[in-house]
């Protein structure tokens, strides 16, 4: 597998140096007119993944003014912080981020203004490392895709909580009850999951896809998990990365492998063909789908795919019915 974490060229230095030097700008606003702008009394928060963003609308519901910087379909391995992003920095009250270096060198930013106004947050900065993916090719760094564990990703849960209840304190009760709902929400997709994989003999339990984020998907509900590329996509699959990929197909008699929403599709596209294969469907990988967009699965089970729920039903509900 390809070094996930390896410069990618000049412009790229350039660009991870000039995010560097603004952070001190960025996070050393005080107060300012700017800060006056926030409407009402409301709090601004920072986001930065879909992810995180839906766990903190579900968190926070309309106490918040959410300023997120990712939407749909956008790849937060690549992601560059805009102008207007950098101007919500420095006005913001809270910024959390997903962590893991999910967000590449933004993520830096970040963690050296975590003592200062704003206050940022990793919202996996709390999950035990016996509990973290690291394999080897990763060189050291953790698998970040912990959203496709619900167990883990509940856990996550306690850090947006208390975060809010810090910043809010008034509302303690509301941010509680909220996070509990939430938790005992993401522990029915576990178990609705769960069974819905199992629909599958196990020798059909097999999922390819363009680049690794489904290893903790995999280990949650028992599915071997294969990907072209590694574990992030600022780096591309080579010829025998490709070779590799062609002959597990083949040799397992696989007859459906996935595409992603944020990743460039060309590649499964072109195994499929070579394989005889089919593309079993889209999956949501580092990115969710629209808010308000609405699935209806064939159980009758409806689901919005803009949120962590509906993303998950969308991608068991897509592999499950491919791979029967």
């Amino acid at each position: 597998m390809n070094n996930v974490f390896a410069k990618t060229g000049s412009v790229r230095r350039l660009q991870c140096l000039g995010i560097s030097l603004l952070a001190p700008l960025v996070f050393s606003c005080g107060p300012t007119e700017d800060k006056e702008e926030k409407s009402g009394e409301k709090l601004l928060v920072v986001t930065t993944t879909t992810q995180v963003t839906d766990m903190v609308r579900s968190l926070a519901g309309e106490q918040v003014e959410i300023f997120p910087l990712m939407g749909p379909g956008v790849d937060p391995h690549l992601y560059k912080p805009t102008a207007k992003d950098l101007a919500a920095f420095g006005r913001a009250d809270l910024i959390f981020y997903h962590g893991l270096m999910l967000e590449g060198r933004m993520a830096d930013l970040f963690s050296k203004a975590s003592d200062s106004p704003p206050k940022t947050y990793a919202i996996t900065s709390g999950i035990a490392q016996d509990r973290l993916l690291q394999p080897e090719e990763f060189e050291g760094h953790s698998d970040p895709h912990v959203w496709f564990d619900p167990e883990i990703w509940r856990d996550c849960v306690d850090v947006v909580r208390d975060a809010l209840i810090g910043a809010h304190p008034e509302k303690r009760q509301f941010y509680l009850d909220n996070a509990k709902s939430l938790k005992e929400e993401i522990h029915a997709v576990h178990e609705w999951a769960t069974a819905r994989i199992g629909e599958l003999p196990k020798d059909r339990r097999r999922l390819v896809t363009s680049h690794d984020a489904f290893n903790y998907f995999g280990r949650a509900f028992g599915i071997e998990v294969r990907a072209v590329q590694g574990l992030s996509t600022t780096t591309e699959a080579g010829l025998a990365d490709r070779a590799r990929m062609v002959d597990y197909v083949k040799k397992h008699g696989i007859k459906a492998i996935f595409v992603e929403s944020s990743v460039n599709q060309s590649i499964i596209r072109e195994i499929a063909r070579e394989t005889g294969a089919k593309v079993g469907g889209e999956l949501f990988s580092d990115a969710m789908g629209e808010p308000g967009r609405m699935e209806t699965s064939a159980d009758g089970i409806t689901y919005d795919l803009g949120t962590w729920g509906g993303m998950l039903k969308h991608n068991v509900n897509a592999f499950v019915d491919a791979m029967k």
